[in-house]
């Protein structure tokens, strides 16, 4: 049997555990899906109620009734022919969406994660209330699109912003990323243009330090996360080069509630964000369903890839 890796070319973690897979003697192939349909194709067809036949590139042939288990890693999206016009790319996509992706998605075996739970879990806003459902503390949080709810929040106390999507914009070739920040005097001065779209402020919470909780089936890691300057203190992301790091363990409440959360969403990988305070509670912020483990498994030797190399050959929970 055969753990298919769907990820991008470039991707450290995804070499890593190919490498650990093939160390153990076990069967992998990785595909991104942006090789179709340049280098990938597909042949398909349904017998006994499942989809059989084959991926395909011009290095590897895989059967779909010999994969049992697919890790979800970061593919990238089909790249349509440059001849195409733009119509005609669009509906071409719209089918690989539905075709290929349909088929992959309908494979019965064990998915880290399959793509449908992790759409589920993409909302932020939802985020929030399973947590609360699952016995986490959440901090105050408003969405809104209107000048006054932004100005009546700030006013009952310290307010941060974030993005509820990816925080990297590209624009005319150049890559801007967008933290988390403290909402000013100036910012609640001059809020033209906040009816356009979404945004999310939210209560800052006074923090000792931050924890990053990789969840990978059964197994619970929580790094926490210390900040060594003005920036990174409200955001951790803003300079990786001044953090530190420990292990440590998770109230057992807390750890009863990542448990509740990831069974409320559908999810056997999860990396998850909390801030505690100085009285030692633990405030979730997020659940990133494909979120990053590599960096914490290299500063503090946690045994990560392992662990979801165990998941992955098992190809149940």
């Amino acid at each position: 049997m055969t753990i298919l890796i769907l990820a991008r070319d470039l991707d450290p973690s995804a070499d890593a555990m190919v490498t650990v897979l093939r160390d153990r003697d076990v069967p992998v192939c990785r595909v991104n899906t942006a090789w179709f349909p340049a280098q990938l194709s597909i042949s398909a067809e349904l017998r006994g109620g499942r989809w059989s036949g084959a991926l395909r590139t011009p290095e590897h042939c895989l059967e779909l009734d010999d994969v049992s288990a697919v890790w979800y890693r970061s593919p990238e999206a089909y790249q349509m022919p440059a001849e195409l016009s733009s119509a005609e790319r669009q509906h071409a996509f719209l089918e690989a969406k539905y075709g290929l992706g349909g088929v992959l998605s309908s494979l019965p075996v064990l998915w880290v994660n399959h793509p449908a739970r992790m759409a589920d879990a993409s909302y932020k806003a939802v985020q929030l209330i399973r947590a609360h459902e699952s016995g986490l503390a959440v901090p105050e949080t408003a969405i809104t699109n209107e000048r006054d709810t932004v100005k009546n929040f700030a006013a009952r106390g310290r307010t941060v912003t974030k993005l509820m999507g990816s925080n990297t914009i590209s624009e005319e070739g150049t890559r801007k990323l967008s933290w988390t920040r403290v909402v000013g005097d100036d910012d609640l001065a001059d809020l033209r243009g906040i009816e356009v779209t979404t945004h999310m402020v939210q209560r800052w919470v006074p923090k000792s330090f931050e924890v990053r909780v990789i969840v990978i089936g059964d197994h619970i890691t929580a790094a926490a996360i210390y900040a060594g300057n003005a920036s990174s203190y409200i955001d951790w992301r803003s300079d990786y080069d001044s953090l530190s790091y420990d292990l440590i363990d998770p109230p057992e409440q807390v750890t009863a509630g990542i448990r509740s959360l990831m069974r409320t969403f559908g999810l056997v990988y999860g990396a998850l964000d909390f801030v505690v305070t100085s009285a030692g509670e633990w405030v979730f912020l997020e659940i990133n369903p494909g979120g990053q483990y590599g960096w914490i498994e290299s500063y503090t030797g946690a045994p990560l890839t392992a662990a979801l190399a165990d998941l992955l050959m098992k190809g149940q929970l």
